[in-house]
């Protein structure tokens, strides 16, 4: 294991905390997406990633009690920009499919976002010798490359062809 002042364990530390709070914003954001979207399957999907961004967060309070890192006390820049930006597309006077269109687009912003920051965390996890915390964040990695697969069939089959018809 990495010494407590090797500077990569401290980038680490930042962003592990980058991340929580990026996830705790998006947990607040979640519901509110859902109940925004027309489309039944994807207020759905929403509502599963709700419950799933949840777990993620359980996870990376493990991590923080392993290292003993104290999660909170930063904000998440990058993610409260893409979450306002999905805030502004809500109170557009939008058709309903195609608000839906958009809150997917939204929603794999976010994901992107999620997929770079877990997948540097976890490399430099790895690297610092952390073994079973590049495990867990390679399993919330998975899953946020899962959802964005996801909104895309969703987006491919069911939204963005409704969008068109409207």
């Amino acid at each position: 294991m990495a010494e407590e002042t090797n500077p990569l364990n401290e980038l680490l530390h930042e962003e592990l905390r980058d991340l929580y709070s990026a996830e705790t914003q998006i947990v607040k954001a979640l519901p509110k997406m859902a109940k925004a979207a027309s489309s039944p399957e994807l207020r759905r999907a929403f509502e599963r990633h709700l419950e799933e961004t949840k777990r993620q967060v359980e996870r990376l309070d493990q991590i923080g009690e392993e290292l003993e890192v104290k999660m909170t006390g930063k904000k998440c820049k990058g993610m409260e920009g893409l979450l306002a930006e999905g805030r502004e597309l809500m109170e557009e006077d939008l058709e309903e499919d195609a608000l839906d269109a958009g809150l997917i687009g939204a929603a794999q912003k976010v994901e992107h976002y999620e997929i770079a920051a877990y997948g540097t965390a976890r490399t430099h996890a790895d690297m610092l010798g952390y073994r079973r915390i590049a495990k867990l964040l390679q399993q919330t990695l998975n899953e946020e490359g899962a959802t964005d697969k996801k909104l895309t069939q969703l987006a491919e089959s069911v939204v963005n062809y409704e969008a068109v018809q409207a």
